[in-house]
């Protein structure tokens, strides 16, 4: 857009983050006018300086609050794969996966927690959450939140290469206590829920998406992608009829979102280059074919949700493909974009994370107070992943910079 008076910019860098710093024009004073001038620069600063005092002054990106929950350490070299649930006080309380025998995804690992009464500003003391109860592991936290009340907890527990469960546990005291487990995926195999995957849809049905296989890491291999649904608040569970595949090692890491019309849609990691998608009309049962969607992405899984008050749909991605990677590309920016028409258009990529240095995934979100609250894992090297909080004004994903 064209602004005639609007004087020229510059960029600024703090911690990392590009921020716009309007210059004045250059011009000639008398001696008289130049004093008068220092005088009302110093007058307006001084004024700046204490709206900036003022909570929400200032450009919304400047009111994100960041920090890291679960630094990495050679105690625990990997924090990973959470999620994050506001309390009925008020307060947040964040789990992730805590690996202390290595960083492999088959290494020991415990669903660890924190709680903040600040709004993320500051976390206090780590406690246990879910012990490993697993051969190898318990990993991949989701959080839910029934009309009920009641607070789900679902995780993923390792036995073998063959043999992976989701479980769920439930809290009728707002997380002080929880129940035994239930498992939710009762059949043999392999079987992989991201963290901060479970749907609750409009007619009051679970959904759980799931990628499995009969055996991982094996040559040959390929992901399919299923739904096991519950009708009863999550004290029973079944597996849906319907499958989705794609080409190479398969569809993978599935996430979920309902349309408008209740349709429901699967976002899936592939290796083709693109997160590809399938749609339900009977609640998950049973599924389109799969086929690639809108949103380019590496071997990466995206996350996407439901904005408040229908203000459209976010997805959080890594948008960099390249051929000679692995896995297609780094997981490095991490973006934002919102569409307003369910996913075939959509706004322009907003950096969340932009260092070429880091590599950023598995992102929760959750809608608190006209406030996005985002986790995701900061990978500083290959065998160290730390597990880092953002909260960001809602404003900031809707406003075109």
């Amino acid at each position: 857009m064209f602004r005639k008076t609007v004087p020229p910019l510059r960029t600024a860098e703090r911690e990392g983050k590009s921020r716009q710093i309007r210059v004045p024009g250059r011009f000639v004073f008398s001696r008289e006018r130049e004093a008068c001038r220092v005088k009302t620069l110093s007058f307006l600063g001084l004024a700046f300086f204490v709206l900036s005092l003022v909570p929400g002054w200032g450009s919304e990106k400047d009111d994100t609050i960041e920090t890291i929950i679960a630094p990495a350490t050679a105690e625990s070299p990997r924090n990973s794969e959470g999620d994050i649930i506001v309390l009925e006080d008020g307060s947040l309380l964040a789990a992730w996966s805590e690996f202390y025998g290595g960083s492999r995804d088959d290494s020991a690992a415990r669903i660890s927690a924190k709680r903040s009464v600040d709004g993320g500003r500051t976390w206090g003391e780590r406690f246990t959450l879910r012990e490993n109860t697993g051969a190898e592991n318990v990993m991949s936290a989701s959080f839910l939140r029934l009309d009920s009340g009641e607070l789900l907890l679902f995780y993923l527990e390792k036995h073998s290469r063959e043999d992976l469960d989701v479980l769920v546990v439930r809290s009728g005291d707002d997380g002080k206590t929880w129940s035994e487990p239930v498992l939710v995926t009762p059949e043999p195999g392999y079987h992989v829920m991201n963290n901060a995957r479970v749907l609750l849809t409009s007619g009051g049905r679970l959904v759980c998406p799931v990628a499995t296989t009969d055996r991982v890491w094996e040559k040959g291999h390929r992901f399919r992608t299923i739904c096991y649904l519950s009708d009863d608040g999550g004290h029973t569970w079944r597996r849906g009829t319907g499958e989705v595949n794609a080409p190479k090692r398969g569809a993978m890491e599935p996430g979920l979102i309902e349309k408008a019309d209740g349709t429901l849609l699967q976002v899936i990691r592939t290796q083709t280059g693109r997160q590809w998608f399938a749609e339900s009309k009977d609640g998950g049962d049973t599924w389109s074919e799969g086929r690639p969607w809108t949103v380019t992405s590496p071997e990466a899984p995206a996350t996407l949700a439901n904005l408040p008050e229908g203000k459209g749909w976010l997805v959080i991605h890594n948008p960099s493909l390249d051929p000679e990677n692995s896995h297609g590309g780094e997981r490095t920016p991490l973006v934002a974009s919102v569409s307003t028409d369910e996913g075939a258009t959509w706004s322009p990529a907003k950096a969340i994370e932009s260092d070429p240095a880091l590599t950023y995934s598995y992102v929760s979100v959750d809608f608190h107070a006209d406030r996005v609250l985002l986790t995701y894992y900061l990978r500083s090297a290959p065998d160290r992943l730390s597990w880092k909080f953002q909260s960001l004004p809602l404003g900031w994903f809707l406003t075109e910079e």
